[in-house]
């Protein structure tokens, strides 16, 4: 699995917080087993137990706007404050 802005975004307001995976499972009344999905990238995970660990930090999915270049190929806007130094 790849590590995605959404994964990286709940491992590190979770490690924040001072939780261990197995507090935020039972925190957002969610499994273990999806915390762990999550934070590992997976790809196909349900929106309504996704929006359960967001609210935890006070944050929901929502619609991102896409752009487009000239040939129709879609490019996701950069996000603010996301930390694209990788050294």
């Amino acid at each position: 699995m790849i590590k995605t802005p959404l994964s990286q975004f709940i491992k590190e307001k979770r490690k924040k917080a001072k939780m261990r995976q197995e507090d935020l499972s039972f925190a957002a009344g969610v499994g273990l087993r999806f915390v762990r999905e999550l934070e590992q990238g997976k790809s196909t995970l349900r929106i309504d137990k996704i929006n359960q660990v967001l609210n935890l930090f006070g944050h929901e999915l929502g619609p991102i706007k896409v752009n487009r270049d000239e040939k129709g190929k879609s490019h996701l806007p950069r996000q603010a404050g996301r930390n694209t130094n990788r050294g």
